[in-house]
């Protein structure tokens, strides 16, 4: 087996709606838009190359790597946490924009919904944003939401 390459029985539970996807004509006259979701090492990137490799989707990763606030964020999360996550919104938005505009079937490791429902919040509930920071974020959030198409298909993967 090649580096990077999954076994087919480790997803072979979620085969069934990929196969519905695939032979109603996803491939060439209608798209569709797939979320990956879930933890740190759930296997969301393994499934997006999976579903890449076994189907042709079009995959897109997270573009976390290239957060200038990041190492800022890791060392004074409360000081950092706000400009972070705004540099996320911006770049998943323009992002989701762009997927909007796709004619190929994506399937995304990671959403702004995810990093708006999930990060940003538990950073406003953890205190490391303040309510009148968290109130514009949302405010943001809410008029990005109004101009892109939220996933045809969300896969959340959860391990224990």
């Amino acid at each position: 087996m090649a580096s990077g390459t999954v076994p087919a029985a480790r997803f072979s539970r979620g085969t069934a709606w990929v196969t519905h996807l695939t032979s109603e004509g996803v491939r060439g006259t209608m798209k569709r838009f797939i979320a990956v979701a879930g933890n740190i090492g759930s296997g969301k990137t393994s499934l997006v190359e999976f579903l890449h490799s076994h189907y042709g989707f079009k995959p897109v990763y997270e573009p976390y790597i290239d957060n200038p606030y990041l190492d800022d964020f890791y060392e004074d999360m409360k000081g950092w946490a706000f400009h972070s996550q705004i540099y996320f919104l911006t770049h998943k938005f323009r992002l989701h924009l762009a997927l909007d505009q796709d004619v190929e079937t994506v399937v995304l490791d990671r959403t702004l919904f995810e990093d708006a429902e999930i990060f940003c919040r538990n950073l406003y509930r953890m205190r490391k944003i303040t309510k009148r920071d968290y109130g514009l974020y949302r405010e943001l959030l809410e008029t990005m939401t109004t101009v892109i198409r939220p996933p045809d298909l969300l896969i959340y993967l959860r391990c224990s």
